[in-house]
């Protein structure tokens, strides 16, 4: 697993303001219950999460199903609503914009979804796709089939396909289609939710290289989700770990897989196959990870981590800087603060 190589960015922009800041992030799920419908307790999806992404920056988000990766992509894109906490898109917190005001932003910040055959209308031709969005904000000049060409170019594709439908395409066509449409209105944020993860081995890097090369041709930031982190490794910049709806560790990507600090880090590595090699069980977790409804007391990852401590089992763990990076362990706080092993 090789991280992508770090390079200096030319920031047009004040470097205090990132793209994108999420503080204290909540989204939470009532449990509905009886026959009134009592609320009886609530899904933790997304519990107190906090990062930044800066302006031309990929952020990876990696995790389990089920840890609220997807959940959170939907807060930030305003399709589920925040229970608590503050997100800040260029410097303007856009958590309590109503649906018109959240309209206009998504011109701002797209997504590419993982199944582009659910998310590609099949009754509609690739240049109507393409240029939906375009029309809606009134942005086309000229000739939409120019439009549509131009933006299949881009992405890899011939401009023949404007007239074709979704189911006359490979998967991997399909997930270019789905780029194009969210390229087209030149945003500044794209969110990836597992993006690639549908497709064969060898499309996956043709995807990640274009992925790549339009970051670097429109100046795109990605959150690019997803549960495997060597695929992660070859995109983002930095990357941050969610175990049950909270960020674990967060660093750049060549610390995170070159020298992982949280267990549960540590457990994903080993849990990439290697070709060729001998898979490292040490570190590889056991059992499912608890309910969001019900999180253990603690830390949540101590029913299942390797290291585990007395402490682990009564203390939330705070989030410590560790060599450059967030991490939230038990492990990497002062002797005094622990107290043994169990």
């Amino acid at each position: 697993m090789k991280p992508k190589s770090e390079n200096s960015r030319v920031n047009p922009h004040s470097a205090e303001t990132p793209l994108l800041a999420v503080r204290n992030l909540k989204t939470w799920f009532p449990i509905k219950r009886g026959l009134f419908s009592m609320t009886a307790g609530h899904v933790r999806a997304v519990d107190d999460v906090s990062f930044i992404i800066s302006r031309n920056e990929t952020l990876g988000l990696v995790g389990e199903s089920g840890c609220g990766k997807t959940t959170l992509g939907r807060t930030l894109l305003g399709l589920e609503r925040a229970t608590a906490g503050d997100i800040l898109f260029d410097g303007t917190s856009i958590s309590t914009l109503g649906r018109r005001q959240m309209n206009r932003l998504r011109r701002h910040i797209q997504v590419v979804f993982q199944d582009p055959m659910s998310s590609l209308n099949p009754r509609m031709n690739v240049m109507d796709i393409i240029t939906e969005g375009l029309e809606q904000f009134g942005m086309i000049e000229g000739s939409k089939q120019e439009h549509a060409a131009r933006l299949l170019g881009e992405v890899g594709m011939s401009p023949d396909a404007v007239f074709r439908y979704p189911h006359e395409f490979s998967g991997g066509q399909r997930q270019r289609i789905s780029i194009a449409r969210a390229l087209s209105l030149k945003p500044d944020l794209i969110i990836c939710d597992e993006a690639v993860s549908a497709l064969d081995v060898s499309v996956q890097a043709q995807v990640i290289n274009l992925l790549l090369g339009l970051q670097k041709g429109h100046r795109l930031s990605y959150l690019f989700i997803s549960h495997d982190l060597s695929v992660v490794s070859n995109i983002a910049d930095r990357v941050a770990v969610m175990y049950l709806g909270q960020i674990v560790e967060i660093g750049k990507t060549s610390d995170i897989v070159q020298n992982p600090l949280h267990p549960y880090t540590r457990a994903l590595i080993a849990a990439v196959p290697v070709a060729g090699g001998k898979k490292i069980e040490d570190n590889v977790v056991r059992g499912e990870a608890p309910s969001p409804a019900s999180p253990p007391e603690g830390c949540r990852f101590h029913p299942r981590c390797p290291e585990v401590m007395a402490v682990c089992r009564r203390v939330p763990p705070a989030e410590l800087d560790r060599d450059g990076r967030k991490v939230t362990c038990h492990l990497y706080e002062q002797p005094a603060a622990m107290h043994g092993r169990s």
